[in-house]
C-alpha cells in the first residue's frame, strides 16, 4: 500500500538575521515591497519587521538593474505587494545569500497524511512530497505521521524496519520515499 504525505507551509517562515537596533535575531516578512527607480536603474526590497522592536529591514531583491531587463510581470507583482512573490523570494537561495539570512520554519508547516491509517498492513510504502523547500528531519515527520515517539522511529531505523534510499538522519527538504515494515 502506497501512502502520499505532503509537507505544507502554513505561514511564512521567520527570517533569522540580527537587528541593528535591538540585537534580536528574528524578523517577519511584512509582505510589502519597496521599489525605487533612478533613471533607467531600478532597486527593489522586501520589507521585514523585527519581532523585538518593530524596526524595518530591507532585504534586497533587485539592485541597480536596468529597468528593461526586469520582466514586466515581476514589476507588476512587486508593485502589487504580491504575497506569493514574498514566499518565492524568501525561499530563493540567491536572495538568502545576498542578504545573509536564514529561514526558521518552526511552527510554519504541517504534515498532511491524507487521514488514512494503514498500520495493520505488513509493510507500508510512503511517498513524502514537499510543497515548499522546508528543511525537516524525516524522523520527526515519520513520528508525527504515524503517532510514534522519535525514539521509537530511531529504534525502527536501527532494527532495519524503516528503510529508505535517502539518509533519514539529518534534515531533508526534497521529496523522498520510505518503507515501514511491521
Amino acid at each position: 500500500m502506497l501512502e502520499n504525505w505532503v509537507v505544507v507551509p502554513t505561514c511564512l517562515p521567520t527570517i533569522r538575521r540580527r537587528c541593528h537596533a535591538c540585537a534580536s535575531e528574528r524578523f517577519r516578512a511584512s509582505g510589502k515591497f519597496r521599489v525605487n527607480a533612478n533613471h533607467k536603474l531600478i532597486d527593489a526590497w522586501l520589507l521585514a519587521l523585527c519581532t523585538g522592536c518593530g524596526e524595518t529591514a530591507k532585504l534586497t531583491v533587485l539592485e541597480r538593474m536596468n529597468v528593461r531587463s526586469v520582466r514586466p510581470e515581476l514589476l507588476d507583482r512587486l508593485h502589487d505587494n504580491n504575497p506569493d512573490l514574498t514566499a518565492e523570494l524568501l525561499q530563493d537561495p540567491v536572495v538568502q545569500r545576498r542578504n545573509r539570512i536564514a529561514l526558521d520554519w518552526d511552527n510554519a508547516w504541517r504534515l498532511d497524511t491524507g487521514g488514512s491509517d494503514q498500520l495493520a498492513d505488513e509493510a507500508i510504502d510512503v511517498s513524502v512530497r514537499f510543497a515548499a523547500r522546508i528543511p525537516v528531519r524525516p524522523v520527526r515527520l515519520i513520528a508525527e505521521g504515524f503517532g510514534f515517539s522519535r525514539a521509537e522511529v530511531e529504534r525502527l531505523l536501527t532494527d532495519g524496519n524503516l528503510v529508505s534510499a535517502v539518509r533519514l538522519s539529518g534534515k531533508l527538504s526534497g521529496d523522498f520515499t520510505f518503507t515501514l515494515k511491521r
